[in-house]
């Protein structure tokens, strides 16, 4: 992202015209964070397979009548999750999950709106040069792509004897959720002059860092998809030790299997993730602040190292509680907000590298 745009940067434009892209920009990145927030309640509450339908214009609409809500719920009962798991579900219940459902989705829809519409003002009056133009177009095709593989997902919830989606294909709708969200960051990161300049160190080490964050977001998936969170709930140990024994890490025939299907061994490899990356960020806050005391990166590599020390304590939290909707959903916001506070210092740390 930021080697593209570095090609031709925008220094000639109209000030006025960056603002009001930044302003949509990070309006859009805001949204995307409630989004993420919406979704992972969708998921705590069990209600993200109760729309078993995929309408991107008419779903917009939700039931208007007791005719249509009847109609509803009959989809739903036909659906292998209420046959094996929610049978006996009174109407009132079902419609507490479907609304849960349908504001996902619309949020959705929105986000789609105010992204496209602000695309077609910056297209439309060459707020930018055309390769960043194209930069936000394919942003675009991003987030559309985002939105398909969200029904993808719950497709995969609906087959026979499924209760839930498949944990790959939420991982998937995660990631690519967390690579939009970052994209957006980026671009208005890098659209905002620095308040000054400082020296480009720590370059590599901020591209680590972010790529164990887009990991640790991944095995996140994981683990939500899996219901990791809801066995083996101690720390520091697991299954009566620090690392558990091959017989619970590896119980799938074939080898690879067990990274995805086996729950023992995925929110085994969240904490491992968890401990590489609150490693990861205290050495590079302590190597920034000999090398470049007081500069722009020292300043940021504190406050990742601060948020990833918040989160690693909030997911120990979650995890003792054993997965209250309330820490769930803090535990992946926060895991957002450190995501972009590593874009964020990706790209002034590319910036100044290349002055």
């Amino acid at each position: 992202m930021t080697i593209a745009l570095d090609r031709a940067r925008p220094a000639a434009l109209p000030a006025t015209s960056h603002a009001h892209i930044r302003r949509w920009l990070w309006a859009v990145a805001a949204l995307v964070f409630v989004m993420v927030i919406v979704g992972g309640a969708t998921r705590l509450t069990g209600s993200g397979l109760s729309i078993t339908e995929w309408k991107p214009i008419t779903g917009a609409l939700p039931p208007l009548s007791a005719e249509a809500w009847a109609s509803e719920f009959a989809k739903y009962r036909a659906s292998p999750q209420y046959q094996l798991l929610n049978q006996g579900m009174s109407l009132g219940e079902f419609q507490f999950i479907y609304w849960w459902e349908w504001g996902h989705r619309q949020l959705g829809r929105f986000i789609g709106l105010v992204y496209l519409g602000g695309f077609l003002v910056v297209a439309a009056l060459r707020l930018l040069p055309w390769r960043q133009t194209l930069v936000l177009f394919g942003m675009g095709l991003l987030l559309g792509l985002q939105g398909a593989i969200g029904w993808i997902m719950v497709a995969s919830g609906l087959q026979p004897g499924m209760v839930a989606v498949a944990p790959v294909k939420l991982t998937l709708h995660l990631t690519f959720a967390a690579l939009f969200f970052a994209s957006v960051v980026a671009f208005a990161t890098w659209l905002t002059p620095p308040r000054r300049a400082e020296p480009a160190r720590g370059r590599t080490m901020a591209w680590l860092l972010l790529a164990l964050l887009f990991g640790q977001i991944a095995l996140g998936g994981l683990v939500a998809g899996s219901r990791a969170g809801f066995i083996y709930n101690t720390w520091p140990l697991m299954d009566g030790a620090l690392v558990p024994g091959m017989e619970t890490l590896f119980v799938r025939p074939a080898f690879w299997e067990n990274f995805v299907d086996n729950a023992a061994l995925v929110q085994f490899n969240h904490r491992v993730g968890a401990y590489l990356l609150l490693a990861l960020a205290l050495w590079h806050m302590l190597a920034l602040r000999k090398a470049a005391p007081g500069s722009g990166g020292a300043k940021r590599a504190t406050a990742i190292s601060s948020l990833v020390i918040a989160q690693s304590v909030l997911g120990i939290v979650t995890l003792l509680l054993v997965v209250p909707l309330w820490a769930g959903l803090a535990h992946q916001a926060l895991g957002f907000l450190v995501l972009a506070m590593g874009v964020v210092h990706v790209t002034r740390t590319e910036g100044a590298a290349r002055g």
